[in-house]
């Protein structure tokens, strides 16, 4: 069974790291990040200095970062609430309960 499955049906495993979303959301996150920094970057130099379409870019990239963040908010309240876990505090620490019967480790 698929996660998403899993998910409607709430018998998603519980998982040590980030779940599959989760690690999309990594990924999402990273290149939201890294593409800003790089066309803001670029705005700077002399090739690209005033490039309206550069900046329209940069622009989209910072409100999806801005997107992307609040999902994640939202997705790690979700979690936290569904498996009675602090997953902000995890966050903070480093520390998480032990995998225990059908976690995914």
């Amino acid at each position: 069974m698929d996660y998403s499955r899993q998910l409607w049906r709430h018998v998603e495993p519980r998982h040590i790291g980030h779940n599959p979303l989760g690690g999309w959301m990594v990924v999402a996150l990273l290149t939201c990040v890294g593409g800003t920094a790089f066309t803001g970057w670029l705005q700077t130099t002399d090739r690209y200095w005033g490039s309206e379409p550069l900046e329209i870019i940069h622009t989209w990239m910072a409100w999806g970062l801005l997107g992307l963040i609040a999902l994640h908010l939202v997705g790690v309240v979700f979690t936290s609430l569904r498996h009675r876990e602090n997953l902000a505090l995890a966050m903070i620490t480093g520390r998480k309960a032990a995998p225990h019967g059908d976690d995914v480790a």
